[in-house]
Parts: structure tokens; sequence; C-alpha cells
């Protein structure tokens, strides 16, 4: 059971109440009239966390620690810089190249997999699994609305597959050697405090560890990398075999790599 209902923005149009009714059926959750009510009372009344809110043709998730909504962020940054020369860190250690496959095991609003995409081009495919309904429905639909400023953005968002699984059952499903590489980024063990962004995220996402199983099932189906994100201090690469370590020098965040 999901720990939210859904509802419109104050103005109720009737878009955002054939929005709401769509994601009330697609993820099973009550639909309730907004009635102008501020969503600290909505909250109370209907005994939930969290109300996803369809307005303006897209929904954002409000949480008591935030809102929540699709935007490629950083990504458009991070784009521009692999376009003038800079590289990307994750796109190194990953070492993306055309034509690749790309499993991103912990999608979450997408970033690191809209970059992706955008290295390996529309010869490659980017899968990106997402544990949580709610943040799978809301990067899935916010992918499908968003309207970039140049085609390299939108075209890489496009392309982004979106698919509402558990990794470490999805995996199992998958042949060997079947992509090029796996990509994950759980929630760290050690959260960086000062990413202050992510903290309204933490409330619904996915907070198991990776395991060594599902590293294992990775290596099965990678043909290229196995690839992990982690506070740059983490013990969590050790544990977990990944004994090459990519990143800035100075960065709070690595990736830990395993070639195959």
């Amino acid at each position: 059971m999901i720990n939210t209902i859904v509802t419109t923005d104050r103005k109720n149009h009737s878009d955002s109440q054939k929005l709401a009714q769509m994601a009330a059926e697609r993820l099973g959750i009550k639909l309730v009239k907004r009635n102008r009510e501020p969503m600290e009372k909505l909250r109370e009344m209907y005994g939930v966390d969290n109300v996803l809110v369809a307005k303006r043709g897209s929904f954002t998730l409000d949480t008591p620690e935030g809102e929540l909504f699709f935007h490629p962020n950083m990504s458009q940054l991070r784009i521009k810089n692999i376009r003038m020369g800079e590289g990307d860190h994750m796109a190194n250690a990953l070492d993306l190249q055309e034509g690749m496959t790309v499993l991103d095991c912990t999608l979450g609003f997408g970033a690191d997999s809209i970059v992706a995409s955008f290295v390996v081009g529309e010869g490659g495919q980017v899968i990106g699994l997402e544990a949580s309904p709610l943040i799978a429905f809301i990067t899935s639909e916010g992918m499908k609305k968003f309207l970039a400023t140049n085609y390299e953005l939108h075209s890489a968002i496009k392309r982004v597959q979106v698919i509402n699984a558990d990794y470490n059952e999805y995996l199992q499903t998958l042949p060997d050697n079947s992509v090029d590489v796996v990509y994950f980024d759980p929630m760290f063990r050690h959260p960086l405090r000062d990413s202050h962004n992510i903290n309204p995220l933490r409330s619904v996402a996915d907070h198991r560890p990776l395991e060594l199983p599902a590293v294992n099932e990775a290596k099965r189906v990678a043909r290229h990398r196995v690839v992990m994100k982690e506070n740059s201090r983490s013990l969590e690469f050790a544990r977990l075999g990944f004994n090459e370590i990519a990143g800035g020098k100075h960065s709070k965040v690595h990736y830990g790599v395993i070639r195959l």
C-alpha cells in the first residue's frame, strides 16, 4: 500500500482532474478533492505522509520534507560540459561509448540516465529501473511531458526507458552478457547532508543497501563494466568488490568500477 493520496492544485482545472484520476488508477491510491485545503490538513485528514498533486500537466509529490518533481537538473549542465569537451566523471567511470546499452538500476529522477542517454546516442539504449512506484511514476510522466530547450537534451530524455522494478529481481530475468554496463547509485550509507535537494527524496526512496548477490548478477549480465556511485569515503566499495575507484580527486562522490 502506497502511503499517499492524489489530488489537484487549488485551481482544480479539468485537465488536472483527468491527470489525478489517471494517477489514482495507475498507482492504486485514493483520489480526493482539494477544496483549497493546505497540504498539512490533507495529510492529517487522510492519515498519509505524502500528497501527489496534479497541476499544469505534471505531477508534484508533496512530502513533509519538501516537494519532489521531475526536472533534468544538473544533467543539462553535464551534457553542456561533455559537448564542450570537459567530460563527466560518471560517463568516464562507465566508459560510455556511442551505441552502448546501459542498465541504470537506481533511476531516481533520472539525471544520470539522461547523461548516459546523451553519450550512447540514438543507437544506444538506457533502461532505468526504479523500485519506488511513486518515483517511477513521477519520473516517467515527467520525462514524457518535459519540453527541453535544445534537441540534444530533449532526445536524450525521451530515449530513457523507465521501469518500476526492483533490480534484485529484474537482474535475474536478464540473459548473460545482455547489456554493456550495469550502474548502481543506491542511497548512500553515510548521506551527504549538505545535499539539501535530495532530502525530500529520502522519505520515499528505497534505502536498502546494495548487496553482493546483486553485484554478482550484474557481473553476469554486463559485458563491459559494473559501476557503483557512493560517498568518496564509503567502505561499501571494498565490501562489494569494487577495487577500482574513479572520480574527481577532491569530489565527495566516487565511482567503484568492476571491469569485465
